[in-house]
């Protein structure tokens, strides 16, 4: 099967049992501290597995786009890719484990048509510190649905993955235990990481035995939880029941159900092939660097792996939205793309890697037609990223020659080409090489460990500082950034669109689409309609209502940002408006928006004018303005 198809079965299998079907979040995700992406399927679902209620109900389906970040230096074998999709489907305290693991065998085994016989299942083997024994009630049901598919199903108690790696499979074994560390999920990860106030729960992980000879480099025996690529993980229901405390793990008002499956990874067993860059997605961006490059894949096949994976990830995320920076998001975009134009150019330097967005468009744009409404701005986007990379690659190689002057290249130098010349690491080591240099690759990624603590923790100051907290000054300048987009598109014209923002209690920042450099006067004229409206003393009004009802109305969207079926609004006049009739056609500004804002734009003033700082590029036809009450 494709892609399409199995994704296609696995929305009508679950919205045939009474699940809502609910659109992919961005991948991006909004308001959430806790990361810069999406990287699994219940992120923009925390809240209601918390207890809130969601306007479709208490069975939802969905597949969502997810971006691993720390996945980058793993592509390359054929299964790590950083871009997935997560196939979900959930239960907010309805169904729990009698009805959730059956129903996934019988998508496994009637819709895709897997073999019973190759699939492995894990549980969760309890945790006394925890007070939280095994999951016994999971081995049960697997018991029965083994026995009912006619295989024989052993249960096996492996507790850690080194004790899998001793002691391997025996004879009839199916059902298998392992500890927190495997069979324990929450956005932290196993407990002990979990924050005061996260939800997690014990889990169930079905893998896919490919039936490939066990590489002993990884260990002397096989299990399920092995990494030398025989079996596959191809979905886990979390059951999503408790919440930690000051006192520990204390159980959620509801029992929840968070499955997550890989689309990848299921249609890569629907073939029977453990190479996941074989299905169509991804096959199809390789039959076309075969092509233009007239280099087979199974000649080069790593290079390939990286190519076509990181493409396909800065794709998505340029249609949501992100574009190549220095910094968080942006950080990421540029990375894959610099990394992805340096594994082409190994196969022929004289390619764009533009050429081989349209497959990635074609392949997708029947789930994600965002993809081909963008299309014409993600290649320029690109264009314009592999033409800096050429100009990076230019001055670098004189600090290169700088650094290349003994042996051995340190760890720091390698990473000062790396995070201030943009060279990613195996162009230093290639060049190094032709010196007949060595890179020490061990200080190098202790140096990006480093970086990466650095830049959590700025993120989560960031985050601390901007809308993820509701303090009264960021909700003032928050609703002071409805009204100058409105004031802009006034201004400067309706093209002008919001490209990204960031708010905190000192500033607010806007990044708008606009291709010249604002004059004086324009800027003056922005000001003037921002304060006049917050002299005005207008009502701003919350309302929720069907997505194209706001669509209907002119609401502004974010770019690249993906809404559910039912979206709050904030509307910002006439002055006579009330939440009883709040007159969105006579509307200063309407925006399809989360919050939080102040009831009157009033209370804008009371801490101060309004007043631009700055005004300046930020990336092709991008614009980005600083401002300030004062």
């Amino acid at each position: 099967m494709d892609s399409n198809t199995v994704r296609k079965k696995y929305l009508d299998f679950f919205k045939a049992r009474e699940h809502a079907e609910i659109p992919s979040a961005s991948i991006v995700p909004q308001n959430d501290p806790t990361t810069l992406f999406t990287g699994s399927g219940m992120q923009p679902l925390v809240p209601y597995l918390l207890g809130e209620k969601h306007p479709k109900g208490t069975r939802l389906v969905d597949s969502q786009k997810c971006f691993r970040a720390e996945d980058i230096e793993e592509v390359g074998d054929n299964r790590h890719t950083t871009f997935f999709e997560m196939l979900g489907n959930w239960s907010l305290g309805d169904y729990f484990k009698k009805e959730q693991l059956p129903w996934f065998f019988e998508f496994l085994t009637k819709e895709i048509g897997l073999d019973p016989g190759k699939l492995y299942v894990t549980v969760f083997d309890g945790d006394e510190s925890l007070g939280i024994s095994r999951d016994e009630d999971s081995v049960a049901i697997w018991k029965n649905i083994f026995v009912g598919a006619g295989i024989t199903a052993e249960f096996a108690q492996i507790g850690s993955e080194e004790n899998g790696y001793k002691r391997g499979i025996r004879e009839g074994e199916r059902i298998f235990s392992y500890d927190a560390k495997k069979n324990w999920w929450s956005r932290s990860g196993a407990p002990k990481n979990m924050p005061e106030g996260e939800p997690g729960g014990p889990d169930s992980e079905v893998f896919y035995d490919f039936g490939t000879a066990h590489d002993p480099k990884w260990g002397e025996h096989c299990h399920p939880n092995c990494d030398c690529g025989r079996f596959l993980e191809i979905g886990n229901s979390v059951f999503m029941e408790y919440i930690k405390t000051t006192s520990g793990f204390e159980k959620l008002p509801q029992q929840n159900v968070d499955f997550g499956g890989g689309l990848e990874r299921i249609t890569a067993a629907s073939k029977g092939d453990p190479d996941m860059f074989k299905i169509d997605t991804l096959g199809n961006v390789i039959k076309i660097i075969e092509k233009e490059t007239n280099v087979l894949y199974e000649d080069h096949a790593e290079i390939f792996r990286v190519i076509s994976d990181h493409l396909r990830s800065a794709v998505f995320m340029i249609a949501d939205g992100v574009l190549p920076s220095n910094t968080e998001q942006g950080y990421f975009v540029r990375r894959l793309l610099r990394r992805s134009i340096f594994f082409l150019h190994k196969l022929n330097p004289r390619l764009s890697i533009s050429l081989f967005v349209n497959s990635i468009v074609d392949s997708y744009n029947s789930q994600y037609p965002e993809l081909t409404e963008r299309q014409v701005e993600i290649e320029q986007q690109i264009t314009l990223e592999e033409a800096k990379f050429t100009v990076t690659i230019a001055n670098g190689l004189k600090q290169f020659e700088k650094f290349a002057t003994g042996d051995t290249i340190s760890g720091n130098d390698a990473f000062v080409l790396f995070s201030t010349y943009g060279f990613p690491l195996e162009l230093t080591v290639e060049l190094a090489k032709e010196k007949g240099a060595e890179v020490d690759v061990v200080a190098f990624k202790k140096e990006m460990e480093k970086h990466r603590a650095l830049s959590r923790a700025g993120a989560e100051k960031r985050f601390k500082g901007g809308l993820a907290d509701s303090g009264e000054e960021t909700t003032r300048l928050h609703t002071a950034h409805h009204l100058i987009l409105k004031a802009l598109q006034m201004v400067l014209g309706e093209h002008v669109k919001q490209k990204g923002s960031n708010i905190t209690g000192e500033r607010l920042r806007i990044d708008f689409s606009h291709p010249e450099k604002m004059t004086e006067k324009e800027k003056r004229e922005v000001e003037e309609i921002v304060n006049k409206k917050i002299q005005e003393s207008l009502p701003v009004l919350r309302t929720e209502m069907p997505k194209e009802d706001a669509e209907k109305l002119g609401a502004e969207q974010e770019f690249g940002q993906m809404y559910p079926d039912i979206v709050t609004v904030y509307s910002v006049g006439p002055k006579d408006a009330t939440p009883e009739n709040p007159k969105h056609k006579d509307a200063f500004s309407i925006e399809f928006c989360g919050g939080p804002h102040v009831s009157n734009t009033s209370e804008i003033g009371e801490s101060g004018t309004f007043k631009i700082k700055s005004e300046k590029s930020a990336a092709a036809g991008i614009r980005r303005i600083r401002g300030e009450l004062e």
